[in-house]
């Protein structure tokens, strides 16, 4: 039998679904575990990078989650509301604002250090598994990327 001409259209071929898909299982799946952090996902991520480095810049901030500011500035604001971080200008460059955790936000890492091996347990891979398909998808990231900044 001959592949149907529309055979690429059908929802179960389609990258984006299965990527969207997974997101959303993801999501549903880390729930549970950061309503017991009193965590949203946003903040979960945001506090995964001030665990790294500290200090640093909402901008840099948003640099390294991919999504400007403007959009991170709630979610900022609800951490700062929790006593999980302080916004600090510098004081060299008053439109840079600086985000340091807490000692709450710190100590918070300690309660979070299960998360990402309760994680990789739900997918049902082991470390490699996830480390080859982590690096496909951010193959997969980069070249979309890089499209949509070479057609601005």
């Amino acid at each position: 039998m001959a592949k149907s001409e529309f055979e690429d259209l059908k929802l179960d071929n389609q990258l984006c679904f299965s990527l969207y898909s997974t997101s959303l299982a993801i999501s549903k799946m880390y729930k549970p575990l950061l309503e017991k952090l009193g965590l949203t996902y946003p903040q979960y991520l945001m506090m995964l990078v001030l665990w790294e480095e500290d200090g640093i810049t909402a901008t840099e901030l948003g640099r390294r989650l991919g999504q400007d500011k403007g959009a991170l500035s709630p979610v900022i604001k609800r951490l700062e509301a929790q006593g999980l971080i302080d916004r600090r200008r510098d004081p060299g460059d008053e439109r840079r604002v600086h985000l340091q955790l807490t000692a709450t936000g710190k100590s918070m890492q300690r309660q979070a250090h299960t998360i990402p091996s309760q994680v990789l347990r739900a997918t049902g891979l082991d470390r490699a598994a996830v480390q080859r398909l982590k690096t496909q998808i951010e193959a997969v990231r980069r070249a979309l990327n890089s499209l949509t900044e070479n057609s601005d």
